[in-house]
């Protein structure tokens, strides 16, 4: 590497790999779910290669975005990357007199503020890498379902990269983000019923019309972007041994965080970055729709998909993840536990954020903070630990808590 004060930009990406049954899979081809079958890519990078050309010292001196980790994502090309400043968010230390509300005498909480992402919400950093590559790879035009914010994300990362976007929504999705889709000259079709719904119908147009499908979990790079999460958790930690918190506690639908930070945890420490220790997982959904948290408790490997799934969370009204397994292993292997909320508890949990730590929060992020009172209470947490908290979005696209 050139220890300039521009450094050559590389990625270190050699293949893709089936988390299910490990076929091997050319990267430079436009790929979705393996081909044998049918579950979950993840991206290879020669990590041996990558502890010899940087140093994570190196990257407090880069680009001010998510980008700024190249060497471990998938745009082999700099001129491929479509960047609206993505990444970098902040930790938002919540104050002792709220914590301690919470049960928290001695512990520490932090919110991982997502909103402040470009179209306010953390999709902004999947939909960065999963189209960055489709582009570079030769697509034109992409596809995707949604239930909404995932949607705007795409159009708006298609829009300034002079791609095409057909967007699947269910017709009750929040206002806005249809509204800011259409904006970004998305083409959106507005579907009676949920998200899985909505993912057929692109299942079935994307072969038909040439269209990628970039769905979540169903292309191999969106969780590329969400992993860059986890390695910011260890940057604001100061790397090494000690740098990432006891608690993540994450709202859940498709589980593309949960399984992109996991991968970047290993990945991290196979460069030696940081230590062995991990996060205990939280996974957090609506009881209205809770598949992950039933199988959990159930001890099942895989989710059966929810039926008749209701509640406030748009995002977290996801019936079916695709890559249950590996959110069920991620939680599992670190000692987590996946918990539901009502929909009064998010309701009451946005207020409390915003009168306690004064951020305004989409329902899912309000799900996470009703989650953490009530695992204190159950005896899970014992007020003790250092919790980052995800707050995934911003709470002004979503129909206001206060009737």
């Amino acid at each position: 590497m050139t220890h300039d004060s521009r450094p050559a930009w590389r990625s270190y990406l050699t293949h893709l790999e089936c988390t299910a049954c490990g076929l091997r899979h050319d990267a430079d081809q436009l790929q979705t779910v393996c081909t044998a079958c049918g579950k979950v890519l993840f991206a290879r990078y020669d990590l041996n290669s990558v502890r010899q050309a940087v140093m994570p010292r190196e990257f407090a001196s880069r680009r001010w975005d998510m980008w700024r980790y190249w060497e471990l994502l998938p745009v082999r090309d700099a001129a491929n990357v479509i960047s609206l400043g993505e990444g970098l968010t902040p930790l938002v230390r919540v104050r002792k007199e709220a914590t301690r509300k919470l049960g928290f005498e001695r512990g520490q909480l932090e919110l991982k503020d997502e909103g402040l992402n470009p179209t306010a919400s953390f999709k902004a950093r999947g939909l960065s890498a999963a189209i960055s590559r489709a582009r570079e790879l030769g697509a034109r035009s992409i596809a995707l379902p949604s239930a909404g914010n995932a949607g705007s994300a795409a159009a708006a990362y298609a829009a300034a990269g002079g791609l095409e976007a057909h967007l699947a929504m269910p017709r009750d999705v929040p206002e806005l983000n249809r509204v800011e889709a259409e904006v970004y000259a998305a083409d959106v079709t507005l579907v009676d019923g949920l998200i899985s719904d909505a993912g057929r119908l692109i299942r079935e147009q994307a072969p038909r019309n040439g269209w990628f499908d970039v769905s979540t979990l169903r292309e191999p790079y969106r969780q590329e972007g969400k992993k860059t999460m986890g390695i910011e958790l260890a940057e604001q930690g100061g790397w090494g041994e000690a740098c990432l918190p006891d608690i993540i506690v994450y709202p859940t639908g498709g589980g593309t965080g949960i399984v992109g930070m996991r991968k970047a945890f290993d990945e991290l420490e196979a460069l030696t970055w940081i230590g062995r220790a991990r996060p205990k997982m939280i996974v957090v959904q609506a009881e209205g729709c809770a598949p992950i948290v039933r199988a959990f408790q159930q001890g099942a490997r895989m989710a059966e998909p929810w039926q008749n799934a209701q509640t406030i969370a748009a995002g977290l009204r996801v019936p079916a993840a695709i890559g249950d397994y590996l959110i069920l292993d991620a939680v599992r292997a670190t000692g987590g536990t996946a918990v539901a909320v009502s929909d009064e508890a998010i309701r009451e949990a946005q207020l409390e954020m915003g009168r306690l730590a004064g951020v305004y929060a989409a329902p899912e992020a309000a799900a996470s903070w009703a989650a953490v009172g009530a695992l204190r209470r159950s005896g899970f947490l014992d007020g003790d630990e250092r919790v980052v908290l995800f707050c995934t979005g911003m709470g002004l696209k979503y129909p206001p808590p206060i009737p």
